[in-house]
């Protein structure tokens, strides 16, 4: 792509762009067209003129004020709080001079917003800024705000990366030949490490790069010639934040990738956070760490956060949108559109076809779809969850009869997503006194991973939204929630008499905090131990599950046996996987039936199984591939 092209890109654009408007440069930064005008204020009252723009010229674009249009921060700060009412209750302003934008946060945003945007409008006239507003969060994150801290820090140099990336996004095509192909590199007739390349003759796209915690070596086969040289890919997708879909994303920049790394907002916060911790309880446990904090920030510059539903080009001859996967917060179904009209494949990653306490159900609209890879961790024959209220009314009943005995509840539990869910059936179970008033604690992660949460409201589902917003009532804050944030904390709830609950990282009895609580409660028969999400293959939540009494475990370099007398309970439903009857339905259910279906990330009989049953059902070609396999699509 030469600066001929933006040339013609520029004489285009000044066709519908008033007169007076000056355009000082353009370029494309990452997928966008970015146009920088001199004198934005002129284009606040006419809002149609980027649609019509994106849509003649077939590109995502952005305006953007020049920086010799923005007023100085402190200034811009002033008039924000001059022309916006006190009753908005602004509780913080923040500046992105990556995108030109000024983020307003207020307990009252639609006061900011003004009457059909009308203080907006009058904001920008004044300051230049592109205004944002969003609600203040309910619950401060520290990970939001340290990653916002340091995009602003690395602006420069991001800029530089996205102009590099955009090039190579906007390229013209070299081959005429048309294949597409996938070559499966994790997650294949197992859980974890999931890595999937989709390949054309012009594009090598990396979706998921995650690690199985369980296994002595988790990490996808991404030493095969169709990976390496790793910065050959052009681009890579993230489904969702959890460690087996996105664990090992660092990895890739450590041996010389410097691509985008494309995903949700959410998904971005969250992955950061989880890799974090996860590099930091290896460290602690003396595991070989496969990278340091530095390549998390190097992962971080070339993030490219893209929400539902927008339609974004990343190679010459692909086109990505996220649809809603209802399995996590942000976690996506990823669809790419190949050429022009070409072919259309669906990534599932981990989805939730249920709509549950935090999200809607799992998206089944596509405009075209020729092949769909999907999850299979419940597809076997006998998968069946019982109902989410059923789940519910079991895990209070399990806590009324360990309180009745003087016991603790102790739930293994995910950082992202089960324990959000948990939560609010805890606290709606304790505020109409169906279980005795009791402390409950969260231990790891759980209480950032939550802040997270109501940092994007946008991305939960409307009755969870108005119970916040509207009615008042947060169900994150009440009262009995305790934030375990010490060692010295810890303890305490540890020694202590009393009855409680304690939900605690990590979800599969893997490490971290849960560890400990077990080792107290575990020879205590009056104590239970709750599962309420998938335990993998090879992990300690799964040897309990099937039986074992006497419990190795490790810890600073020594080994120790537990007597585990503590009751056992598994409680399904709370999974933010579809069972096996949700997972027929999603394919039933789509709007254009696949001719290919292709089945991974559950265990072999799992994934075989389903795979034989959507064949046997829709008459669809259906396959179950191993690890290394490489499939055409066409």
């Amino acid at each position: 792509m030469g600066e001929d092209f933006l040339e013609e890109l520029k004489v285009k654009i000044s066709e519908y762009i008033p007169k007076d408007v000056k355009i000082t440069e353009l370029d494309f930064e990452g997928p966008v067209l970015v146009i920088y005008v001199r004198n934005p204020q002129k284009l606040a009252d006419d809002g149609d003129i980027i649609k019509k723009l994106a849509k003649e010229l077939r590109k995502r674009i952005v305006i953007r004020p020049d920086s010799s249009s923005l007023k100085p921060q402190e200034e811009a700060k002033q008039i924000i709080k001059e022309i916006v009412p006190d009753e908005a209750e602004i509780t913080d302003i923040f500046f992105d001079p990556e995108n030109g934008e000024v983020i307003i946060e207020a307990e009252k945003p639609g006061v900011v917003i003004g009457k059909q945007g009308s203080t907006l409008r009058d904001l920008m006239k004044h300051i230049g800024w592109t205004p944002r507003v969003m609600r203040t969060p309910p619950i401060e994150s520290k990970t939001v705000r340290n990653i916002r801290q340091f995009l602003f820090s690395v602006k420069d140099e991001r800029k530089e990366i996205l102009r590099q990336i955009g090039r190579k996004i906007h390229r013209n095509p070299v081959y005429d030949t048309k294949w597409v192909r996938v070559t499966f590199l994790g997650g294949c007739r197992e859980v974890g490490r999931s890595a999937y390349l989709l390949s054309t003759p012009e594009s090598k796209i990396l979706i998921d790069c995650g690690v199985n915690v369980s296994l002595t070596d988790g990490t996808p086969y991404l030493y095969i010639p169709e990976v390496q040289p790793l910065d050959s890919l052009d681009a890579v997708i993230i489904t969702h934040a959890h460690l087996d879909h996105c664990g090992l994303v660092p990895l890739l920049f450590k041996y010389g990738y410097r691509g985008p790394i494309y995903m949700t907002p959410p998904t971005r916060d969250l992955m950061v956070l989880l890799q974090l911790d996860y590099i930091d309880v290896v460290g602690r446990e003396g595991g070989k760490i496969p990278y340091d904090s530095s390549m998390i920030r190097e992962t971080l510059k070339h993030t490219i956060t893209v929400d539902y539903g927008v339609v974004t080009d990343i190679s010459p001859d692909i086109r990505l949108t996220l649809h809603n996967a209802g399995h996590i917060l942000g976690s996506a179904i990823v669809h790419l559109h190949i050429g022009n009209g070409l072919y259309n494949v669906a990534f599932s990653g981990d989805f939730k076809f249920e709509k549950t306490r935090l999200f809607n159900r799992a998206t089944t609209n596509f405009p075209r779809l020729e092949s769909l890879i999907m999850e299979a961790t419940y597809g076997g024959s006998e998968d069946f969850q019982p109902s989410r209220s059923e789940a519910e009314n079991h895990l209070c009943e399990i806590i009324r009869k360990t309180v009745e005995r003087g016991g603790k509840v102790l739930i293994p539990t995910f950082a992202v997503g089960r324990s959000q869910e948990v939560m609010i059936v805890l606290e709606e179970a304790l505020r109409e006194k169906r279980i005795e008033d009791i402390p409950v604690y969260l231990d790891g992660m759980i209480h950032e991973a939550t802040a997270v949460h109501t940092t994007y409201p946008e991305y939960l589902n409307n009755d969870l939204k108005n119970m916040i917003f509207h009615q008042g009532l947060n169900p994150f804050k009440s009262e009995n929630f305790v934030r375990v944030d010490s060692s010295s904390k810890r303890d305490e709830v540890m020694n202590d008499s009393g009855p409680a609950v304690i939900l605690a990282t990590s979800g599969m009895l893997n490490g971290g905090p849960v560890m400990e609580y077990f080792r107290a409660f575990a020879p205590d028969e009056k104590n239970t131990l709750v599962f309420v999400g998938y335990q993998a293959e090879g992990t300690m939540g799964r040897r309990i599950q099937r039986g074992w009494k006497e419990i190795p475990i490790s810890s600073n370099g020594k080994t120790e046996t537990i007597e585990l007398r503590m009751d056992v309970q598994t409680v399904d439903g709370f999974s933010g996987h579809s069972d096996r009857k949700q997972l027929i339905d999603f394919v039933k259910r789509l709007s254009n039936r696949p001719e290919k279906v292709i089945t991974v990330h559950g265990d072999e009989n799992k994934c075989i199984d389903l795979a034989s049953s959507i064949y046997k059902m829709f008459r669809v070609e259906t396959r179950a591939p191993m690890n290394l396999e490489t499939i055409r699509l066409i």
